[in-house]
C-alpha cells in the first residue's frame, strides 16, 4: 500500500491537522515508511504463539467482598453545607 500526496492532505484533514504544502512530501514519505513497516510485521509467523498484554504474566490481587462501614450516612453527610434525610442538597440545574 502506498500513500499519494492527495492522500496525506486527506488525513490531515480528517485529523484536523494543520498541514503545510511544503510537510506535506516529506509526510508522505513517512507514512510510505510506517505503512512498509507493517508491511513487514505481516509476514512475520505468529502461528501457535499466544497473545499477551504484558511480557511478564501477572494476576491481580483478589480480596474478599465484603461490606464493611455502612449504616455512617449522617457522619458522611455531617460537613455539607446542606443536607436533608442523609442526602446532600444542591441547587437545581435541570428545570
Amino acid at each position: 500500500m502506498s500513500v499519494d500526496k492527495d492522500t496525506v492532505r486527506r488525513i490531515a484533514k480528517l485529523a484536523r491537522i494543520a498541514l503545510e504544502e511544503d510537510r506535506v512530501e516529506p509526510m508522505e514519505r513517512e507514512l510510505n515508511g510506517i505503512l512498509a513497516w507493517v508491511e513487514q510485521l505481516q509476514e512475520v509467523n505468529v502461528e501457535g504463539v499466544v497473545p499477551m498484554t504484558s511480557v511478564v504474566a501477572q494476576k491481580l490481587k483478589m480480596r474478599e467482598d465484603v461490606v464493611t462501614d455502612g449504616n455512617i450516612a449522617e457522619a458522611v453527610t455531617a460537613n455539607a453545607p446542606v443536607s436533608e434525610d442523609n442526602f446532600f442538597v444542591v441547587p437545581k440545574v435541570v428545570e
